[in-house]
């Protein structure tokens, strides 16, 4: 028997990171992450999983976004009884964001479901609760860095810092095949930026038979920069923002971005350079994962308050209440309001840009990706209207981005991390990224002494047999689950967004007679198409 990699996540779009190994002492997933994006690749969630939950032996665990953790409990659900292998750190944070996540779940298909009893229709169950997110927290197991652990019988692994976030991994794997010979694997996971606060840059061991690398920025480099550089840029923003005397409004990642923020913001405040009057970071999960940040905050570099004053300025306000959070509506100016998530598709930060994205005083500030199809980056794409908890809104507030508060590796940055790691004797995969952005990685991977055939861009469930003396045979579902098409096209996106346009139309209609004329030429057409 061959080891076999499969791939049934992050292949074609940024999220849902999930790997299979199955070997001849049995099979273990590194990660299995929550699918973000449009309405066509969220659903991938709800569908089976094309793997045996219960037959899975182990999980290794790259890092705690919901991205790479937030199927997890699903598995538990499904029959899955095994450990979960991850950084001390990330076992820290896992412990908060599978118990949101699974609130998030409830709360949402309790929505979900309040519009389907209005329709007539079957209610829906949550993709998991909190008892399955409770279990799943029990059977996590804490592993420094750079220390073998044997978690199967003939699998080996260690994890090493990838710098993305607290606790972050590349992680080692080495199994073994039938012939008893050693096949070793690299996991990327998601590397960080070389001008990261906090932590040290990425690092992992050379020379291996297969690598697995993200690819998010593939294409996209960011202008360079220093840490003091990206501060200045923030104020610029902050007191723009300020100037126009509305809220400035930013959606923010409860791990990592709010933190970053927040030192930034302190310490532009200590140095006199801002003035908000409050500065709100209204996310429960952010407040909890907060302080997971402060009780290891000795373990961070490129940090410019003392452990005692991170986080922690007079004008901040940490919001976990409902109550608090409305009451965040009736400030008109002045503030800055952080929220989850980062790229709009659920939590809290809906709620604050439905209230200031119809102001022309307010500022809505992108600090970080945004994918195919999330409210972030319809509203980043310069759309004058949007959809927000079923109703219509028109986007007046300043939209503005800044890329330096990426957790990410740019284009430059994860080739570099590459060469680092060579020589891959078997083939290098590309995951993590959508197509575009793995292709223009090719050509310079090649440049590396790389040839095409080693450079493999895998799409959703694809399968390769991994040999010693190179990669062996591919394979393909039968019946893919999406059509590949949808991942940055979605035809649901362009349904709500044809609806807007038609609304639009009929409004603007001089008369009533105009308005007919319109739409039953839309029916002739739709006639003609059946």
């Amino acid at each position: 028997m061959t080891v076999t990699l499969y791939f049934h996540g992050a292949s074609g779009t940024v999220t849902g990171s999930c790997y299979r190994i199955l070997h001849p002492n049995g099979q273990f997933l590194v990660d299995n992450g929550l699918f973000q994006g449009n309405k066509s690749v969220r659903e991938l969630n709800r569908k089976p999983q094309p793997f045996v939950a219960r037959h899975m032996d182990f999980i290794l665990l790259t890092h705690a976004h919901i991205d790479h953790a937030g199927l997890i409990p699903r598995l538990y659900r499904e029959g899955f009884d095994g450990p979960i292998h991850a950084t001390t750190p990330t076992a820290g944070l896992i412990e908060y964001l599978l118990a949101d996540g699974a609130g998030i779940q409830e709360s949402e298909t309790e929505r979900t479901n309040r519009y389907r009893a209005r329709r007539g229709e079957t209610p829906l169950e949550p993709l998991y609760t909190t008892q399955d997110a409770t279990e799943a927290l029990t059977n996590r197991v804490a592993h420094p860095y750079q220390q073998w652990i044997e978690p199967g019988p003939g699998v080996r692994a260690r994890f090493w810092n990838a710098g993305h976030i607290l606790g972050s991994a590349s992680i080692e794997v080495e199994v073994k095949d039938a012939g008893n010979k050693t096949i070793r694997l690299l996991f990327s996971g998601d590397i960080g930026p070389d001008e990261k606060v906090f932590y040290r840059e990425p690092d992992a061991p050379s020379g291996f038979d297969y690598i697995l690398c993200e690819s998010t920025y593939g294409g996209r480099n960011r202008d360079d920069y220093t840490l003091e550089q990206r501060r200045e840029a923030l104020k610029k923003e902050i007191n723009a923002a300020l100037k126009r005397g509305g809220n400035l409004v930013i959606p923010a990642f409860a791990v990592e971005r709010s933190q970053e923020l927040l030192h930034d913001i302190g310490t532009l405040i200590k140095t006199g350079e801002i003035n908000p009057t409050r500065v709100f970071l209204d996310s429960p999960l952010a407040s909890r994962v907060t302080r997971v940040y402060k009780e290891n905050a000795a373990m961070f570099e490129d940090v410019q308050l003392s452990a005692d004053e991170l986080f922690s300025d007079e004008r901040f306000r940490i919001v976990e209440s409902v109550q608090e959070s409305k009451d965040i509506n009736n400030i008109r100016g002045g503030a800055i309001i952080m929220s989850a998530s980062g790229m709009c598709d659920a939590g809290r930060i809906k709620h604050h840009l439905r209230n200031n994205i119809v102001r022309p005083d307010a500022t809505v500030l992108f600090v970080g990706y945004q994918a195919p199809g999330t409210l972030g980056q319809i509203i980043q794409s310069g759309k004058s209207e949007v959809r927000i908890h079923g109703g219509k809104y028109p986007v007046r507030a300043q939209i503005r981005t800044i890329g330096n508060y990426s957790a990410h590796a740019d284009h430059g940055e994860l080739i570099e991390w590459i060469a680092e790691r060579l020589p891959a004797h078997g083939a290098l995969f590309l995951t993590h990224g959508e197509d575009e952005a793995r292709k223009a990685m090719r050509g310079d991977l090649m440049k590396l002494g790389l040839t095409s055939d080693q450079v493999i861009a895998p799409m959703l469930d694809d399968a390769f047999e991994l040999l010693s003396s190179g990669i062996g045979a591919r394979s393909q579902p039968k019946i893919p689950r999406i059509d590949s098409a949808q991942m940055c096209c979605d035809w649901n996106n362009e349904y709500a967004d044809f609806s807007i346009k038609l609304g639009r139309k009929l409004t603007d209609a001089k008369s009533d007679g105009q308005r007919m004329k319109i739409m039953r030429e839309l029916q002739k057409t739709l006639s003609g198409l059946s």
